[in-house]
């Protein structure tokens, strides 16, 4: 039925679908253009005016169109509206679209629960459960940057499920010459890994715009992902996850990202810039600002180490660099 459906729906081959991107901006426009690129008919659920796009992306205003038009769905917006997106989208899909999103956020739900002290982070694709009758979800993550996407320079991303045709769905839609796309069955370990890292490369951005040596930014990163791949178990994900293309392929990527706005944000923190000037200068919304302080609440209730995390919360994000160095030089050295 699914394989009719898509391919009413794309007029075209079955490994071509219609691709429905939700999210107007800098980073839901990239994957519509890459989509394009690869050969599928894209639509963009936009209610903004977005800028001249690739022949093949066409903007549509309404979720009914996306939900009657497409069946592999990508949603691109901020963690904090993600959602009322759902909800407003449920209501015009089924149990046979494939919902992939493509959002580095973890959102704080409070449980009231006596175990994590009222704490918890659910992710994007537990939202989309939620919100709407979809159950075949994914995530992607990985090194893409929008920047990349849409000049169509050489990219790799992940995507990740629980469902192979979910996956390989994206992969036949995505794929171009320009755009390999990894495939992992570890759904909740790629979306945290892909909300870690984001923060992580404020940590990265920071360290380079202070000139740390080759070896502190080595130090930094082997015990950022060390430190993530540790928060990523323990919420369930597996560990090798943090250690692949979505972890460390995605945080030694942003060494040289100079646009990635993760890394624009540490730059202008070792500046002297404030948390809200930084910001603005990397002139997008970053998931990771909001995250950060969230992580190290959540590590502290179930008793998870995360000193990385609290430099970064405690020190770089609060104008206080020289935290991070410190916790480099001073912290356990134990492997």
């Amino acid at each position: 039925m699914y394989g009719r459906a898509m391919r009413e729906r794309a007029g075209g081959p079955m490994h071509r679908p219609v691709v429905g991107v939700v999210g107007g901006g800098a980073w839901g426009v990239a994957l519509a253009v890459a989509a394009a690129r690869a050969g599928s008919t894209t639509l963009l659920l936009s209610r903004r005016a977005p800028p001249t796009l690739a022949p093949g992306v066409r903007v549509v205003r309404t979720d009914a169109e996306i939900g009657e038009q497409s069946r592999l769905v990508v949603l691109a917006v901020p963690s904090a509206v993600a959602r009322a997106v759902a909800r407003s989208l449920g209501a015009h899909l089924d149990g046979s679209h494939f919902v992939v999103h493509g959002v580095r956020g973890l959102v704080p739900r409070d449980t009231g629960g006596p175990d994590e002290g009222g704490h918890h982070l659910e992710t994007i694709s537990d939202i989309v459960r939620d919100e709407t009758p979809a159950r075949r979800v994914g995530a992607l993550g990985g090194p893409a940057v929008a920047s990349d996407l849409v000049a169509g320079r050489p990219s790799v991303m992940v995507c990740g499920s629980r469902y192979p045709e979910v996956t390989r769905a994206f992969h036949d839609a995505f794929s171009a010459p320009a755009l390999r796309v990894f495939l992992t069955h570890d759904l909740l370990g790629l979306e945290w890994a892909s909300a870690l890292v984001g923060c992580l490369a404020i940590c990265v951005g920071y360290a380079r715009g202070v000139g740390l040596g080759p070896g502190l930014l080595a130090a930094v990163i082997t015990r950022a992902i060390e430190e993530g791949a540790r928060l990523a178990s323990a919420a369930g994900g597996e560990e090798r996850t943090l250690l692949g293309l979505a972890g460390y392929g995605d945080l030694l990527a942003s060494i040289s990202q100079v646009e990635r706005p993760e890394v624009l944000v540490g730059e202008a923190l070792a500046r002297g810039l404030t948390l809200d000037r930084a910001v603005a200068e990397a002139g997008q919304r970053v998931e990771a600002v909001d995250l950060v302080a969230r992580v190290v609440d959540w590590a502290a209730a179930l008793g998870v180490k995360a000193p990385v995390f609290e430099a970064l919360a405690g020190g770089v994000l609060s104008g206080r660099g020289d935290a991070l160095v410190r916790e480099l030089m001073t912290g356990s050295e134990a492997e």
